[in-house]
């Protein structure tokens, strides 16, 4: 984990103050509890919203869009503000999930970049209940002084040579795009041959891979105990500042540009707190504070203004120019059926 006691004391600082509260100002204007990725926002950023509004932060945390649906859906725990991933937003407004919002309270949403409100309206078509947070690509991971050859392609993931080396994302969704690319097919797929061809890619593969993970890939090739990973751009980022033997590529036969978002759950019970929330990770500096930190592309083109670091500011992993790549593509909800069907997919691979 990045820094795992420094960011454990600073949550548990956070955390300290969602209980304890900050004083009478903070119990005069409430709280918001949000639930976010593991290591996705500045612990310090919290603590400053809760100087800065006076309202308490409860803050809890998911490993993936997986985990994190069924206890919304569930309502047992109301939440404030999450940030789920495109195809999931996607599920949710279909299932009636979110509230939409109301941008008069959103004044710092000028600072987020237009292309990035185009792109979403692919999972929600009037930008109605979102505002996007952090953005990226799916690629390759490779350590230079432990693969003899430039990579481009997902093939690599099926070499041999690299037995007991590969690292690949415990994400179904995320597991599945790697063989439909490699085979032409589209990683939003319901053909059901086209998805027997990828399962019995993965089941193929499965000797050759050493871990399942989804946070540990990044901790693992920056200790350079394996060779290959499939991994998130914002992940790349960080393994290259620990790490300069680590290159990461975008294979030539595509991948996943995803989206994540801010949305209010339909029964928050602190509604206007959200949209402050959301207004103030809206806020250039701290977008630019929240990027510095997890290394995740932000959609803030006022905060990359700010950036002073060149190369990061012109990276082709942080900034990549989406259009120099083809066959790219965003993941869709397929509904209920769809969802059983790559689940129960998934479950054959992880059993043989």
């Amino acid at each position: 984990m990045k820094k795992f006691m420094s960011i454990l004391l600073a949550l548990t600082a956070v955390l300290s103050l969602s209980l304890t509260g900050c004083g009478n100002s903070a119990n005069e204007k409430g709280e918001v509890i949000v639930y976010n990725w593991g290591e996705y926002i500045d612990p310090e950023v919290l603590t400053m919203f809760e100087e800065e509004t006076g309202i308490k932060v409860v803050y809890d945390e998911y490993e993936t869009n997986e985990i994190m649906y069924p206890k919304v859906e569930a309502g047992a725990t109301a939440y404030d503000v999450i940030c789920p991933s495109d195809y999931m937003i996607q599920k949710m407004i279909d299932n009636d999930l979110l509230a939409e919002i109301n941008f008069d309270n959103i004044p710092n949403i000028k600072n987020i970049g237009q292309q990035y409100f185009d792109s979403s309206k692919e999972f929600d078509p009037e930008n109605k209940y979102s505002v996007p947070y952090c953005f990226g690509t799916v690629g390759i991971l490779y350590n230079k002084t432990m693969v003899d050859e430039p990579i481009d392609s997902w093939a690599v993931l099926w070499d041999e040579k690299y037995a007991d080396n590969i690292l690949m994302q415990d994400s179904v969704r995320d597991a599945f795009m790697v063989p439909l690319k490699l085979n032409g097919y589209s990683m939003n797929t319901l053909d059901e041959a086209e998805l027997e061809v990828a399962k019995n890619a993965l089941i193929e593969q499965k000797p050759l891979v050493q871990a399942y993970v989804v946070d540990q890939v990044r901790d693992k090739m920056i200790g350079n105990e394996a060779a290959i990973g499939v991994i998130y751009s914002g992940e790349a980022i960080y393994t290259q500042r620990e790490n300069p033997d680590l290159e990461y590529v975008i294979p030539k036969e595509g991948t996943n540009v995803w989206i994540d978002s801010w949305v209010i759950p339909k029964n928050a019970p602190n509604k206007e707190n959200a949209e402050i929330f959301i207004n103030y990770m809206c806020r250039e500096d701290i977008a630019l504070m929240n990027f510095d930190y997890i290394t995740y592309s932000t959609p803030n083109d006022a905060a990359r203004e700010l950036i002073e670091d060149e190369d990061i500011k012109n990276s082709s992993i942080a900034f990549p120019d989406l259009t120099q790549y083809s066959n790219l593509e965003t993941f869709h909800y397929l509904g209920v059926e769809g969802d059983e069907l790559y689940n129960n997919l998934w479950k054959e691979v992880k059993s043989e």
